[in-house]
């Protein structure tokens, strides 16, 4: 019998939306080796399927440069010719990273930079407002005040309703947090088993009451033969779930304000990873795979 996503489980807060607890990452579906549109627009609307209603953009997630926002314009396709309701759907973008079509990613978060990228997001959103905008790096050569400033002035204008910092360490967030006040609501940083190098960044998050988005959560599990792997691999068949599955439940487990937001670039793979949800490791389990993970981390330091 299949029991809808939205009955059996909890959402999470991500700033004024209540969202399933596993989102989408669409940069795979826009950058190098992404899949044809027809399997991209499948892969997102099996994700909406699934009772997934986070999807992570950022304009830079493209290849050529004549394509910015290849990313944010194939999300509004497919919620546009996606048969259910997209009003539900939350749709985050950023801007800060930028592409010059050659393979590079390259940083440019000038508060110039960052108010047009944001109003031209806007616009291939086709949204009246962006919900939730994120700083998508700091940008080495500009304040990061400077660059959060330009988010105020966002704010003000109304292009975006709430925003977020990414890649950002403790002191950045902090930073955020006294310049932004309530209007920031999320960090998001990479986390997962193999890469808990921002562990403090989620406890942060955690006292300043923010979702904390984690991009690429899978980390190697799954891609490679090490213990990692080996112990999810194992925790999960007692509950026929795949590593990769395992692996978000667990994440979901480490905090309540944390939202994996894995890539995809078939249906098959986001349809598994939203399955996360609905598996429930016993407190055993998580004690466990928390210690193949500490012992992973202990070996990278």
């Amino acid at each position: 019998m299949h029991h809808s996503p939205h009955l059996t489980n909890p959402t999470r807060a991500c700033g004024r939306s209540k969202v399933f607890p596993v989102g989408l990452g669409g940069m795979l579906l826009s950058i190098e080796g992404r899949p044809d549109r027809a399997q991209a627009m499948a892969t997102i609307h099996t994700a909406l399927d699934a009772g997934v209603t986070l999807i992570d953009s950022a304009s830079a997630y493209h290849t050529g440069a004549d394509e910015v926002g290849h990313n944010e314009t194939l999300i509004a396709d497919s919620l546009d010719s996606w048969d259910g309701d997209a009003a539900g759907v939350t749709v985050v973008t950023k801007a800060g990273r930028v592409r010059p079509g050659d393979g590079r990613w390259l940083t440019d978060s000038s508060p110039d930079h960052l108010v047009r990228s944001a109003t031209a997001s806007r616009d291939r959103l086709r949204l009246d407002r962006i919900e939730l905008f994120f700083l998508h790096a700091p940008d080495p050569v500009v304040p990061i005040a400077d660059s959060l400033t330009a988010l105020l002035r966002l704010l003000a204008e109304g292009t975006v309703t709430s925003v977020g910092v990414s890649n950002v360490t403790v002191a950045e967030l902090d930073l955020a947090h006294e310049l932004l006040g309530e209007a920031l609501v999320a960090v998001q940083n990479e986390f997962s088993p193999s890469a808990t190098q921002h562990r403090a960044v989620l406890r942060r998050a955690e006292e300043l009451g923010l979702a904390f988005l984690a991009w690429r959560p899978l980390g190697t599990v799954g891609t490679r033969d090490d213990e990692l792997t080996a112990a999810f691999t194992e925790v999960g068949r007692a509950h026929d779930a795949s590593p990769q599955r395992t692996a978000l439940s667990w994440l979901l487990s480490t905090s309540p304000v944390l939202i994996p937001i894995p890539g995809a670039r078939r249906p098959e793979t986001i349809l598994d990873s939203a399955s996360a949800a609905e598996l429930h490791l016993g407190d055993a389990e998580v004690s466990r795979l928390g210690a193949a993970v500490a012992s992973r981390a202990g070996l990278q330091d």
